[in-house]
Parts: structure tokens; C-alpha cells; sequence
């Protein structure tokens, strides 16, 4: 007699119709060093899609903005992308849903022995800032500096904007003081001696955020609800067991690793760290309220080229997962 196991394995390998193929297949794009491929990695290792019912495949794409072309092509099902992104389409027109993914951010980086202790110590010195000028953790940042200490950071320090992995060089060769960056630079930087200034949670916390805030979650559309409700539903449980794998399985990081560019153990250790960190543990009603009072910041301090013309979060944005 086939164990509950070698049934599921054996239900995995029959071969179904044409039609059940298709509502079972659901296609995520991930970028070559981005943690969904970890996600994926596991779910495809451990098969928890084919126990779930369905089938995963990941279209490696090249880069955000590759991955929001896929998207709105119908090349992915869905990819995990900013909430300010998917708020902006849904107030447009484009009915998409919101599930969490992470609320590992950013953090302002300094070297281990500088004198910087502070964000008013940052007067005059050289920053670095990942994104853009319309980056919301600058945005946030600058906001905080101004409410709290009283510093104008635009003026009164010397930004300086540009892709992470050249800011963290500069940040390396001592070219810059200090240097806002994406979490997964951070923790290499960390890994090497380098410390956090503040973190983009703190700043969040500074405007009301009571919690952890995912800003980073899978896009989708609300019409893939209609068509492969099943197959969303599967999907969701098998992401949140291959998360909870990584945390209660040390052997889970075995498919992991080789996608982490990892160079060395202590690098492993500061990425795994804060990925682990972020896996999102409050109910949707808690990320949206939080989200709400983010979002009326950073309409505020971005105005319509950050968000649209929409001023609050969108109705209907977040998808409250079916219990099953």
C-alpha cells in the first residue's frame, strides 16, 4: 500500500488534461539574485506545490524593471514587487491584489569605527542614497531628519545618488560617509564590519507604523483569482510552508545557498538572518492599517509622481488568503 506520500508523489507524475494542466500551472518571474528564487527553490526541492495540487515555474527575468514589463505582458502570473507599485496600478484601473512577502528594508550604512552616531551627525557629510530621489526611504528619511532634528539632509549633507552595488563600493573605499541601501546590501555590509546608522524600520515607526510593514508582496491579478482560485489558494500555503521551512530546517538552506552569492559564511549567516526577519506574522488587517498611515506620508512628502493621483490606499488591495 502507497504511503499518503507516494500518493501525493504519484498523483504529482499523473498525467492530467489539457485544461487542469493549465488552471494548475502558475508562472512567478524571479531575478537572478532576488529571494523569490530562494522561495521557489524550496517549494521546488520539498515539492510542496505538487502536494499542494498545483505546479510552479519561474521565469528568471533581468532586473524590477524587466519583471513589472513581464507582468503587465501576461508573461508571469505574479511577481513580488513594492506596495506603492501595485497601490499606484489598482488606483489606475488595473485591479490587482496584494499578498505580503517581506518586510525586511533598507538601512543607512556606516563603517564600523565612524564617528557618525546619529542622523543630525550626518551634516556635511557624503551620502549615498540607492533609488532615486523619490525612493521612499529617503523620502522618510529626509522627513525624520527634518521633524526630529531639525536638519534639511538635502541641503544640509551632500547626497549623492546611484545604483546600490556602486554606493556600496564607494561606501567600502571610504568615497562616502555613509550610504542608504536595499537590506540585502546591508547585510554584506554588515557581514564586513560595516554597521546600521538606523533602519528603515525605525524610520517607519517614527510616522505611526506600530509594526513590521510589509512592503514587499506578490502582484497579482484580481482576474487570476477567478480563474485558478485553487491554484492561488495552493500557492499562498505552499509559500508560507517553504518559509517556515527555512526557519525550522536547517537542511532547507541547502537549495538556497548556491542562489545566495554568498561568498563567505559570515555573508551567509547576515542574508539569512534578515531574510528570516521579514517573513511577514500579522494578519492583513494589521499590514493595511499600517500601510494606510505609511502611505498617507509618503503621498505627502511624494506627492502624484510617487503614488498617482490617488491619496489613500486603494480599496481592495490586500488579498486576505482563504483559510484551508
Amino acid at each position: 500500500m502507497l504511503s499518503r506520500r507516494g500518493l501525493l508523489a504519484a498523483a504529482a507524475l499523473w498525467p492530467l488534461p489539457l485544461g487542469a494542466r493549465e488552471a494548475s500551472v502558475l508562472r512567478v518571474g524571479v531575478l537572478p539574485f532576488g529571494t523569490v528564487s530562494w522561495e521557489a527553490a524550496v517549494i521546488k526541492e520539498r515539492r510542496l506545490d505538487a502536494a499542494q495540487g498545483f505546479s510552479l515555474e519561474s521565469l528568471r527575468l533581468a532586473g524590477n524593471d524587466a519583471a513589472r514589463i513581464a507582468f503587465q505582458g501576461d508573461q508571469v502570473d505574479t511577481i513580488v514587487s513594492d506596495l506603492l507599485w501595485a497601490a499606484r496600478l489598482r488606483a489606475e484601473g488595473k485591479p490587482v491584489k496584494f499578498l505580503p512577502y517581506s518586510s525586511t528594508e533598507g538601512a543607512l550604512m556606516v563603517a564600523g569605527d565612524s564617528p557618525i552616531r546619529t542622523v543630525a551627525d550626518l551634516a556635511g557629510k557624503r551620502l549615498g542614497v540607492a533609488g532615486g530621489a523619490l525612493d521612499k526611504n529617503w523620502l522618510l528619511l529626509k522627513a525624520r531628519a527634518q521633524k526630529q532634528d531639525g536638519l534639511d539632509l538635502e541641503r544640509a549633507a551632500r547626497p549623492a545618488f546611484g545604483a546600490p552595488p556602486l554606493l556600496m563600493q564607494k561606501l567600502e573605499a571610504g568615497e562616502l560617509d555613509a550610504a542608504l541601501l536595499y537590506w540585502t546590501f546591508c547585510a554584506r555590509l554588515e557581514a564586513r564590519g560595516f554597521r546600521r546608522l538606523i533602519g528603515a524600520d525605525e524610520i517607519a515607526r517614527s510616522f505611526g507604523v506600530e509594526g513590521p510593514i510589509a512592503l514587499l508582496g506578490y502582484v497579482f491579478d484580481e482576474a487570476l483569482l477567478q480563474r485558478k482560485p485553487a491554484a492561488m489558494a495552493a500557492f499562498a500555503r505552499a509559500s508560507r510552508q517553504a518559509k517556515q521551512a527555512l526557519v525550522s530546517d536547517e537542511g532547507a538552506w541547502s537549495s538556497v545557498r548556491p542562489l545566495m552569492a554568498a561568498e563567505d559564511e559570515p555573508t551567509f549567516a547576515a542574508l539569512k538572518r534578515e531574510f528570516l526577519a521579514g517573513i511577514p506574522r500579522r494578519g492583513i488587517a494589521a499590514e493595511r492599517a499600517d500601510a494606510e498611515r505609511l502611505y498617507a506620508v509618503l503621498a505627502r512628502l511624494g506627492g502624484e509622481r510617487l503614488v498617482g493621483s490617488a491619496t489613500t490606499l486603494p480599496e481592495g488591495l490586500y488579498w486576505d488568503v482563504p483559510n484551508g
